[in-house]
């Protein structure tokens, strides 16, 4: 990995750049794909290559802008990165680890490592190695949407979010004229605390949810902190809020550390998806669990890979329904 200073015409523009030679392939729409909540997420805009983020740092909200491009050293990928706002330095810093520089595939890629995968794994990882696990830092804006999502469909969890930030939280720091319109930066975790109980019912939140999130953002403080930690102390530590499980943690530390090995234990799907892919017949989380042992330090990786194939499980017995708590 190499970073250097972006070009005069790049840095003239913002508040703080810097150029990052991924020193391999890399993409950087599916290194990121995580981390939105969907197309809708107001606090991102994906503009053909271009991804633009808005959130809060220590030292105030960013703007930030992430341009990808050939023409790096020997020819290779480069990714350009602007910001602006109070928050633009602390942005652009953490802007390598953002994009996976830090994640490091070389065990996995390993010959007699690589040899133990299934075929389609093998197969996947031949075509996906451009992708890297994101590690954006940032518990609380990872951690809010991710209990938004417990026990319920994602359309539901994701259309709850997207009324709430845009209720709640702050346009972003201008860019000139090329800020993307309508893009946001989601709510402190002082500005989630603000939200009403009335506001949590028309965004379609469940009171459980809610008391979730209320009761883990009187830890902000703490809880960003954890980001500071190895993957597996941050999410037993997260775990230590009820309403915060197995699920909720392992979700949340696959996007803030980019784990390669946290499981998404108590997922709707997840675990018969696996099996299905592996063996060909649905599976339990005990099931899913054992199937990926052989793999542990690299289990997440493995999901990904399967993910990244399109494969599809059949489908039987009932969906999960859509709730509606609103009321009218």
């Amino acid at each position: 990995m190499t970073i250097a200073e972006a070009p005069p015409r790049l840095a003239a523009a913002a508040d703080m750049s810097l150029r990052w030679y991924p020193e391999a392939p890399y993409s950087l729409s599916r290194t990121l794909a995580p981390l939105l909540r969907g197309n809708s997420d107001p606090s991102f805009s994906v503009q053909g290559d271009v991804i633009w983020n808005a959130f809060t740092t220590p030292a105030g909200p960013a703007t930030l802008r992430l341009a990808p491009a050939g023409g790096g050293e020997a020819g290779g990928p480069l990714v350009d990165i602007q910001a602006w706002g109070p928050g633009a330095a602390a942005a652009v810093q953490a802007a390598p680890r953002l994009l996976g520089a830090e994640d490091d595939w070389g065990g996995f890629d390993d010959p007699s490592f690589h040899a133990t995968l299934p075929r389609m794994v093998r197969e996947a990882r031949r075509r996906c190695l451009a992708v890297r696990l994101p590690s954006s830092g940032r518990m609380v804006d990872q951690l809010v949407p991710i209990i938004l999502e417990q026990k319920v469909t994602v359309i539901e969890a994701r259309r709850a979010y997207r009324y709430l930030v845009h209720r709640y939280g702050t346009p972003a720091p201008p860019a000139g004229t090329s800020t993307p319109a309508g893009l946001v930066v989601p709510p402190t975790a002082a500005q989630w605390l603000q939200v009403p109980s009335w506001e949590w019912h028309k965004a379609g939140v469940g009171p459980q949810r809610s008391a979730t999130v209320m009761r883990a953002l009187r830890s902000a403080v703490a809880l960003e902190r954890l980001a500071a930690l190895p993957a597996g102390q941050a999410a037993q530590k997260m775990q230590v809020i009820p309403g915060i499980g197995v699920w909720t943690a392992a979700e949340v530390v696959q996007r803030t550390h980019g784990c390669p090995d946290s499981i998404s234990v108590g997922d709707y799907h997840l675990a018969a998806y696996v099996g299905a892919a592996l063996t060909g017949r649905r599976t339990d989380d005990a099931g899913m669990l054992r199937l990926l042992e052989p793999w542990r330090g690299h289990r997440q990786r493995v999901v990904r890979m399967i993910q990244s194939t399109g494969f599809r499980k059949p489908t039987f017995g009932p969906r999960m329904t859509i709730q509606d708590h609103r009321g009218y």
